[in-house]
């Protein structure tokens, strides 16, 4: 398996969309904080968006833009409507209550977000932008993201029998070309999505990765995929801000967390499967990563 499949299955992402929101101006929203990463795209009509960072984004139909760390933002018809409070405007859609409503010109967006187990963040995702912008559909990941999001709106239009898997599968799509998108768009120089692109790089991740188990040291890992020691050393902790055995022992436990919570081998043998042979050491690393020990990790998931 891929660097990415693997880091996005050790995350846990789950999609939800939310729906297709036909908004009338004048119309605005305040999004608050939230755990969870934003979406929009915006599917007619026009709209503005009221970045984390400060900038004030237009967007044009077809446009999307994604806020991996649920930064809060605004998003209106233009900078001047008036806004409320998104929870207020949740609240309101949940009661069938008219809201935005008034005659204007009207907005078509399809919302929605993504979950992270945030307990493991991965600096995959911490490296991410406070807000992506997908304004372009002319190489095959970011008309493939276009085609996706289309089939999307069939589903909302058409609600029928399996529409809930098939939004949650196209969304989960979704999120891997909005990253691939956002790789060609923006050609990152530096961060994990840079080291995705490092074919060396990349390759050491997915040998960690897939073998956490293995007695890894910086002399094998380095003559694994070519490098110097020194070399593979300093490109891999500029590019993923770790040194390579951080990652390794991160990773190690990331796979320890999941694995006390879905299966039901004892802890010895976990510890073994992440590269442990001495249950002691790894119960002493867990819980100085996860501030836990092993045994109290997997009673908190269950009660």
């Amino acid at each position: 398996m891929d660097a990415l499949s693997t880091i996005l299955e050790a995350t846990g992402l789950r999609c939800v969309v939310y729906s297709k929101f036909p908004l009338a101006a004048p119309w605005g929203l305040d999004i608050v904080k939230d755990e969870n990463s934003q979406f929009w795209r915006l599917v007619s009509g026009s709209c503005t968006i009221g970045a984390p960072d400060g900038r004030i984004i237009e967007l044009l139909e077809g446009d999307l833009v994604f806020v991996p760390h649920g930064s809060a933002h605004w998003i209106a018809d233009k900078p001047t409507s008036l806004r409320i409070p998104s929870p207020q405007f949740v609240k309101a859609r949940r009661e069938g209550k008219p809201i935005f409503n008034s005659g204007g010109d009207v907005t078509t967006l399809i919302a929605g977000h993504f979950e992270f187990d945030y307990q493991s963040l991965h600096p995959f995702l911490k490296d991410l932008p406070s807000i992506i912008h997908i304004k372009q559909y002319k190489t095959e990941n970011q008309l493939l993201l276009k085609q996706v999001t289309q089939l999307m709106l069939i589903e909302l239009n058409n609600e029928r029998p399996g529409s809930n898997i098939m939004l949650k599968c196209l969304s989960e799509i979704m999120f891997i070309n909005i990253i691939r998108a956002y790789i060609e768009q923006a050609l990152p120089d530096g961060g994990f999505l840079s080291a995705l692109n490092d074919p060396r790089i990349s390759k050491a991740l997915k040998l960690i990765q897939d073998s956490p188990q293995k007695n890894w040291t910086l002399e094998s890992l380095a003559s694994e995929i070519g490098m110097s020691r020194s070399v593979f050393f300093n490109q891999f902790k500029r590019l993923v801000h770790e040194t390579p055995l951080s990652y390794l022992t991160n990773w190690r436990i990331r796979r320890a967390q999941k694995l006390l919570t879905t299966e039901n081998s004892n802890i010895s043998e976990i510890a073994a499967s992440v590269g442990y042979q001495s249950e002691a050491a790894f119960n002493r690393i867990f819980k100085s990563k996860t501030g836990q020990t092993p045994a109290v990790y997997r009673r908190s998931k269950f009660f």
